[in-house]
């Protein structure tokens, strides 16, 4: 069965345009047009990807995204009208997987959301053995990652970030490595690296793994016991 893609957009008519070049691209879509309605959908149709407008009517984008994050690891895309850059950090370090801003061609948000589909799906389809850093395991086929045993809600890109640290305890890796190896198709700045893993990072240090992840400054980040 084909993806089912939650748009959440106030304005209809732009709605419409998004429902239809998903409908051509093959994937099935559900539509809200406000906070509320937006997270009742997500709840009763449990979407493979949201795409989320910031401003919205009642609970906006940012709200209805911090709801799903407490629910789980949905891919979520954020729309926004706004260009500056601190608007799109707030967003990842939130959990969004990517975003895009208005105006946009209907053509580059569905590449955006082929792009993060794809991600996702290749993290369901690893078979390697499961990754271990001191407490922290990362299970690559499960896509769960535990410290002691406890399981962390980790976004989908905290989760490629990690999983790609894991492979090479103690290396350290640039910015451009870690954004090419999560983000590979997205135009992101090198800085959202900063901005995801400072998420992953106080998730490891409330589950007691302070001192697992590392900025190695100059050069980007590293994942030791040391």
């Amino acid at each position: 069965m084909s993806a089912l893609i939650l748009i959440v957009e106030d304005e209809p008519h732009l709605a419409e345009v998004l429902e239809a070049y998903a409908k051509q691209e093959g994937f099935r879509s559900e539509r809200a047009a406000d906070g509320n309605a937006a997270l009742t959908l997500y709840r009763a149709a449990k979407p493979d990807l949201v795409l989320l407008d910031i401003m919205l009517p009642g609970k906006n984008g940012l709200d209805v995204l911090r709801s799903i994050r407490q629910d789980g690891a949905t891919p979520v895309i954020l729309v926004t009208a706004r260009a500056e850059e601190s608007d799109h950090i707030v967003g990842l370090e939130l959990g969004a997987d990517d975003y895009v801003v208005k105006p946009f061609r209907p053509r580059e948000v569905m590449a955006r959301v082929r792009a993060v589909l794809r991600r996702a799906s290749a993290a369901l389809e690893s078979g390697d053995a499961p990754l271990r850093v001191g407490p922290l395991e990362i299970d690559r086929r499960a896509v769960t990652a535990s410290v002691s045993g406890k399981e962390l809600q980790l976004t989908p890109t905290e989760f490629r970030l990690l999983s790609h640290l894991a492979a090479a305890p103690g290396r350290a890796f640039s910015r451009e490595e870690l954004l090419q190896a999560a983000l590979p198709d997205s135009d992101a700045l090198e800085r959202v690296v900063d901005a995801h893993l400072a998420g992953a990072r106080r998730k490891l240090e409330a589950a007691g793994a302070a001192g697992l992840l590392h900025t190695v400054r100059g050069v980007g980040y590293r994942l030791s016991e040391g």
